[in-house]
């Protein structure tokens, strides 16, 4: 068994441990949060955090019952999240850029009586008929002047006591959900436990980044994504920090603004935005500085090896790529600073286990692909209303991560892509990651997809979704360049079959390809 440095008592609350303790450890007055203008103290925000409980707990909300989080990255997150959690409700941060209808399936699913939403969100929840929304009986809303329907969130909290006792949770209370983003089919919420963040800050941030209360965390991620969730929150509140959080789109011109003004020593992103940030070009004509980034971070997807050589020679930043999950929470396996081999996933995070295993779940020899299995205390402990899915994800202390990966001699993880997007073309499996990797490192290629179609015979065969950079047009002689360009580097069967050309690429709200919509 997976066995913990940190032994935390039964009775445990993670709003004590992540927000109460700073004010018993003198950190009243220090920064927590930067947001835009705004600079919210660890005193403030343990003032807030009690009146978002309170204003919980006036409204009827009780112990496990879901509180609803449709907000934008902003203090008044931080405040509903760790409200929720210390009154012994279940926050349920969700994703900001859905339609309607995804929003009246996640409000029926998680059975939530209260919404706390940003005000430019509140359409999307207008639009839901009133008579399809099964529970939920208030809505309250950041940054709408003060009215009494919908109630406006400063309203709400005003005249909340700013005094308030954390509830006597177990450590392996619910704490809150996220849902799994997944690529096709509806999300599955991830029941995670009290313990849960404290397993992820103490493994990740503290062991692998060296994180203290000098750093200060920027997540170009979002909150909602579980990512996110502890680069932008929970890990410098673990260590007394300092979080910048940006409300608005991680576009290009504004990261480099905030990485400018604010200055994070601990910068995340995923490896589209990284693409994105190397493609821009700033309009002052010189290069944002990065000086004070001591280590740039990527997870979501495989990071390729060109974007990391290009990253390090342009902003002199090395990526420490790593792989997490929803259902894992954060990292379990990673590359460590000054041990980094680029393309990999790194090695197993110290405390965790992580096993490549064939279908009948044996080890397999070193630099085979097999399937990646892992153990990890910071685990979800089920699916909400999934139990067949929970079955086929969860096997006692092992969770199946759906992900190939292949192990080499020095212990790196090497990601082969996901167990359902192997191509098996001539009788032999095909990753279409190694594929992408070999485009990329072309010059003309900004993103490259690789996915398995079948032609008239009903055979396999590998197309390749490209986006070239600077706009520039694809043609019949690109394609053939392209072609010719992995097969110097690969061998003929690995070639692409097909070159498309696309503007873009899609992808999921938190940065994933949606490698269905290019099948």
């Amino acid at each position: 068994m997976t066995t913990s440095p940190f032994p935390l008592p039964e009775e445990f609350n993670a709003a004590s441990y992540f927000v109460d303790r700073h004010i018993a450890e003198g950190r009243g007055n220090k920064v927590a949060i930067e947001c835009e203008d705004r600079r919210v103290t660890y005193l403030q925000l343990f003032e807030s955090v009690n009146r978002v409980g309170n204003a919980l707990k006036n409204s009827g909300v009780r112990t496990e019952e879901r509180v609803f989080l449709l907000l934008l990255d902003t203090p008044e997150f931080a405040a509903s999240f760790f409200g929720a959690i210390k009154i012994g409700a279940v926050p349920v941060p969700v994703n900001t850029l859905l339609k309607p209808s995804d929003y009246e399936f996640l409000l029926n699913n998680s059975r939530a009586r209260v919404a706390i939403v940003t005000d430019s969100l509140l359409p999307l929840l207008q639009a839901i008929p009133v008579e399809k929304l099964a529970y939920v009986k208030k809505i309250v809303v950041v940054g709408r002047e003060e009215r009494p329907d919908p109630l406006s969130f400063d309203s709400w909290t005003r005249d909340s006591s700013a005094s308030l006792d954390a509830a006597r949770t177990s450590k392996d209370d619910a704490a809150f959900w996220l849902y799994s983003s997944g690529s096709t089919g509806r999300p599955k919420a991830c029941v995670h436990l009290q313990h849960d963040m404290v397993v992820s800050a103490e493994h990740y941030a503290k062991a692998i980044l060296n994180a203290t209360e000098h750093d200060r965390f920027f997540s170009v991620a979002k909150l909602f994504f579980a990512y996110g969730l502890g680069n932008g929150l929970y890990f410098s509140l673990a260590v007394g920090a300092t979080s910048i959080l940006l409300p608005g789109p991680p576009r290009p011109h504004s990261v480099f603004d905030v990485v400018e003004r604010f200055r994070p020593t601990l910068f995340f992103s995923v490896p589209s935005n990284y693409a994105k940030l190397l493609a821009h070009s700033p309009e002052t004509g010189r290069d944002p500085n990065f000086s004070s980034v001591r280590h740039a971070i990527s997870a979501g997807e495989c990071l390729p090896a060109a974007i990391f050589h290009r990253f390090k020679e342009r902003f002199g930043v090395e990526i420490l790529d790593a792989i997490g999950s929803t259902e894992a929470l954060h990292m379990f396996i990673a590359n460590r600073p000054g041990a980094v081999k680029p393309g990999s996933s790194g090695t197993i995070i110290p405390g965790f286990d992580a096993r490549v295993v064939d279908e009948s779940n044996q080890p397999v020899p070193t630099g085979e692909m097999g399937d990646l299995i892992i153990k990890t205390d910071a685990a979800c402990a089920c699916y909400w209303n999934q139990h067949e899915k929970t079955k086929d994800t969860i096997s006692g202390h092992w969770m199946c991560t759906g992900d190939r990966y292949y192990q080499d001699a020095d212990g790196y993880f090497w990601y082969a892509g996901r167990s359902d997007d192997m191509l098996k073309v001539s009788g032999t499996w095909v990753s279409p990651v190694e594929i992408e990797n070999q485009l990329l490192e072309h010059p003309d290629v900004q993103e490259a997809a690789v996915v398995g179609r079948k032609d008239e015979d009903g055979l396999v065969k590998t197309v390749a979704c490209v986006v070239l950079r600077d706009s520039k047009p694809g043609s019949p002689e690109v394609a053939k360049e392209l072609q010719r360009f992995v097969l110097e580097r690969l061998p003929d069967f690995k070639r692409p079959h097909q070159i498309e050309f696309f503007p873009e690429l899609p992808k999921t709200a938190t940065g994933k390809l949606q490698r269905y919509k290019l099948r």
